[in-house]
């Protein structure tokens, strides 16, 4: 009789999903053009649409739990980095090419305009921001420089010093801005993060410049950067359409901003690192985490949810991450869509949310029986 068990173990492990099952972001830009072609309901259709039909598909398809094999090689992975790229040449397409439409063909009224650029916001705050994610947290110049072009583009620059120097070492611990607190709205946290993270960001580069001996506004300060790109996207805006144009890229931009920090928001929601005393706190760990294994949107959102492995590697590209079981890391309920949109109603989110916080609470930490330091973050900065 064959030991089936042991055939599993010496059985290969899988390839990473191929990047063409990673590119359905691109599908939303071709119903975005179609819906703006259509006008009137045709854009709102498109939100729905996309919000619904990945739902749907997330509830009827498996959870895609699938761990590809580490050991896969760098030219493996080759069309998954050009997907990287390429999302970027479409992204500065969609932004300038909706100004022109606006601005140029004089089909469409304000209104429209603006829900236009709203949707455009939309696609550059749900994957734009996601595919800068990924290319900020790869070692050479180009990927970075990609990362700042994109994010550039929705004036959001400084999230590359804020995420990669603050949230991923301090992640779960008072320091982090975009850590959301137990019981925390989405609008108050909006109101704390958005400022705080420019802030702390602003903070970061202005201690290492002073460690170097520079000052603040020295030329390695990556502010200039990260200011350069974005009067360079709002430029372009003004050349194509005037003042007209700026404020609908700024509506995108927007859009963009606060939409990246709900998903910040859902991220971590209620989750906290131990704290040992001293300004001291346990390491980061897969249950600093919430998880979700949605197909549909881990492919659109190239396995984001995966977000405990991603904390454990950062630099681990995108179509490597690993799922975990549900006792070692927390899962959300549904995919990113729904759970945005459950954010959005704060008694609905706490309804959904609170009770699997206090459950995660109960099991991994059950000799802490007062979180009320915790829960208001008052406990000292991390060393």
């Amino acid at each position: 009789m064959t030991d089936t068990s042991i055939d599993k173990l010496s059985a290969p492990a899988p390839g990473p999903y191929p990047a063409a099952y990673f590119a359905l972001s691109v599908g939303y830009l071709v119903l975005l053009v179609a819906g703006a072609w259509i006008g009137d309901l045709g854009l709102l259709l498109v939100l729905l649409g996309v919000t619904i039909a990945t739902s749907l598909f997330d509830r009827i398809l498996p959870d895609t739990l699938r761990n590809a094999d580490l050991q896969t090689s760098a030219g493996a992975l080759v069309w998954h980095d050009r997907l990287l790229a390429l999302w970027v040449v479409l992204q500065v397409l969609l932004i300038y090419g909706a100004l022109a439409f606006v601005t140029w063909t004089g089909r469409v009224d304000t209104l429209e305009a603006i829900a236009l650029m709203v949707c455009v916001g939309v696609g550059t705050g749900t994957f734009g921001v996601v595919y800068a994610h990924e290319l900020m947290h790869r070692r050479d110049r180009l990927s970075r420089g990609l990362a700042e072009v994109l994010l550039g583009s929705v004036l959001y620059g400084h999230f590359i010093t804020e995420h990669l120097k603050v949230h991923h070492p301090y992640v779960g611990t008072p320091r982090d801005n975009v850590t959301a607190r137990y019981g925390e709205s989405l609008y108050g946290f909006l109101r704390r993060a958005i400022p705080g993270s420019l802030r702390s960001a602003w903070r970061v580069e202005q201690n290492r410049l002073s460690h170097l001996g520079r000052p603040v506004y020295a030329l390695k300060n990556p502010f200039w950067r990260y200011a350069g790109a974005g009067l360079l996207a709002m430029l372009l805006a003004w050349v194509i359409g005037g003042l007209y144009a700026l404020f609908l890229f700024l509506v995108q931009a927007a859009t963009a901003i606060l939409l990246t920090e709900v998903i910040n928001y859902i991220q971590h929601y209620g989750l906290t690192r131990r704290h040992l005393g001293d300004g001291r706190y346990e390491r980061v760990a897969a249950k600093h985490s919430w998880n979700a294994f949605q197909p549909v949107t881990s492919c659109l959102l190239i396995n984001l949810q995966r977000h405990s492995d991603h904390h454990y590697f950062p630099t681990r590209p995108y179509p490597l991450l690993q799922a975990y079981q549900k006792g070692e890391a927390p899962r959300m309920p549904f995919g990113y869509p729904i759970m945005v949109s459950a954010a959005l109603v704060p008694p609905l989110w706490r309804r959904m949310m609170d009770w699997r916080v206090r459950r995660w609470r109960e099991q991994h930490y059950p000799d802490i029986e007062d979180w009320s330091d915790y829960d208001s973050h008052n406990l000292p900065q991390p060393r």
